[in-house]
């Protein structure tokens, strides 16, 4: 497989041709069985052939922290075996893999996943299950919070801080995973959160929402009363709140957030960076941002370092959701709340000059009715240059029908830098234009999912079906100059 690297704000591959890579999560965030310790997607059941037939060249592979380190110190070899067979399988499809190192809310203690019972230290709190979403513990769990501020704060067990296990814990896991062809990189941490502060926080955004639907004049009040309280759609209550008007709502949050990132999460960052740069100088570091980053409020991370130096290696891989997530009423996901949170990350994304890959984005329910909402965040993808993995896999995903507007036309591999690219859905239309400075002796490289009716370039080209029937890669030879193809359906 060829090597990738970082080169300012774009991936490009050991021929120097820039990549774009798409894909999905694949999670298991099952808690520890000593009776059955292995990945919960079995490498030899996984359908990689469709997969890959699909356009999808990448995958964010994770597992828990308590299925890797059930006891302090004792690591989970099995689960090691079945991550590595799920990298040789990915070499053998040609479908790259970053290891994720998954959490929500903390561990299965705090009715969440993640992180082991022994390394859960909630001191006098008792953790309160759920009532009505999963993510509650987040916003008044006073249990969820002090576990995360022990963790931030190092706290010892055995006289061994938990960030300490933690950093050992990747080291015991890039020892055996790096010298796989398919691994890409690590992402050390999932949506990081700022503990006690993040209750803070959502009480401020509540603050917030009280305050703006009272003050703001872009808030029309007897349409939120009358569609919220009488309307048969009241999700579309929400709509008084787009982008603007939702970022006025967090901005009263801005310092909190400001100040876990700087003092909290980047220098975790960095000492999880130095601990698996002793081990090797391969793989891509994953720069996530904290949880209510996910909201669109700024994120400020710091890029990571190794010894005061700056990581040269790094991504950005933000993540950002709609309010309507997770439920039946995703139909009616607000492309301009979710629209400014993107434009938020790209604004850190230039903060920081390094590529951005997309961690988790999207969602599903019933009906077709947010099919355009997932087109409008692959447009945005695109016009931005983004890579992505979808949330998330789930077995006979690939059979769903909505599987049909995720599939859709890319450059995977373009020979010199991509000036922009676009799929129109509505034409049936696919244009990529860049720049080629030297010979290559590789192609540049289109997916399409269905077989185009015609294809207009200035260089030659072949098409090659994928095996499953599904999708073909188009190989373009083009010399130096500014290039542009256009692909009918």
């Amino acid at each position: 497989m060829d090597k990738i690297f970082v080169s300012g704000m774009k991936f490009v591959d050991e021929h120097g041709r820039e990549r774009i890579f798409s894909g999905m999560n694949v999670v298991d965030k099952k808690e520890y069985l000593a009776d059955n310790p292995s990945y919960g997607y079995p490498a030899e059941t996984f359908p990689f052939e469709e997969f890959r037939a699909r356009g999808y060249d990448i995958i964010r592979l994770g597992f828990t922290w308590g299925a890797m380190e059930p006891k302090p110190g004792k690591y989970n070899e099995q689960l090691i075996e079945s991550l590595c067979a799920f990298l040789d399988k990915c070499e053998e499809h040609g479908i790259y893999a970053y290891l994720d190192c998954h959490q929500d809310v903390w561990s299965p203690q705090c009715y969440g996943d993640g992180a082991p019972h022994w390394a859960t230290i909630t001191d006098q709190f008792k953790p309160r299950k759920p009532i009505a979403v999963w993510a509650e513990p987040y916003f008044y769990g006073k249990a969820c919070h002090r576990a995360f501020d022990n963790f931030w704060d190092n706290k010892k067990i055995n006289r061994k801080g938990l960030q300490d296990y933690y950093a050992d814990m990747w080291k015991h896991v890039v020892k055996a995973t790096m010298d796989k062809p398919a691994l890409f990189g690590y992402d050390f941490f999932n949506e990081p959160f700022p503990g006690a502060d993040g209750g803070k926080i959502f009480k401020k955004i509540i603050a917030g929402l009280v305050k703006t639907t009272i003050t703001d004049k872009r808030v029309n009040i007897l349409e939120l009363a009358k569609v919220g309280l009488f309307s048969k759609e009241k999700p579309k209550a929400l709509d008084q709140y787009p982008g603007e008007v939702f970022k006025n709502i967090t901005t009263n949050c801005n310092e909190l957030v400001k100040n876990f990132d700087e003092n909290r999460y980047s220098p975790f960052l960095s000492k999880m960076t130095s601990a698996i740069r002793e081990i090797t100088d391969k793989g891509i570091i994953f720069m996530e941002n904290n949880y209510y980053s996910n909201m669109g409020i700024p994120c400020c991370n710091k890029p990571a370092s190794v010894n005061g130096e700056r990581e040269s290696q790094q991504v950005f891989a933000p993540h950002a959701y709609d309010l309507m997530v997770d439920t039946p009423a995703y139909k009616y996901a607000s492309n301009s709340r979710v629209g400014m949170i993107f434009d938020q990350h790209r604004a850190t994304q230039e903060r920081l000059q390094v590529p951005c890959l997309v961690g988790e984005w999207g969602s599903c329910a019933e009906g077709d009715g947010w099919y355009p909402h997932i087109r409008f965040l692959q447009d945005k993808f695109d016009s931005y240059k983004w890579s992505n993995t979808y949330w998330c896999y789930f077995d006979g995903i690939l059979e769903q029908d909505f599987m049909k507007v995720l599939t859709r036309p890319r450059p995977k591999a373009v020979t010199g830098e991509i000036v922009s690219y676009k799929y129109n859905h509505d034409e049936g239309e696919f244009k990529l234009k860049y720049k080629q400075d030297k010979k290559f002796k590789v192609p540049t490289v289109v997916y399409v999912d269905r077989k185009p009716k015609e294809i207009e370039c200035d260089g030659k080209y072949e098409i090659i079906e994928l095996p499953g029937n599904i999708g073909y890669d188009i190989e373009f030879k083009t010399d130096i100059g500014e290039h542009e193809i256009e692909i009918e359906f």
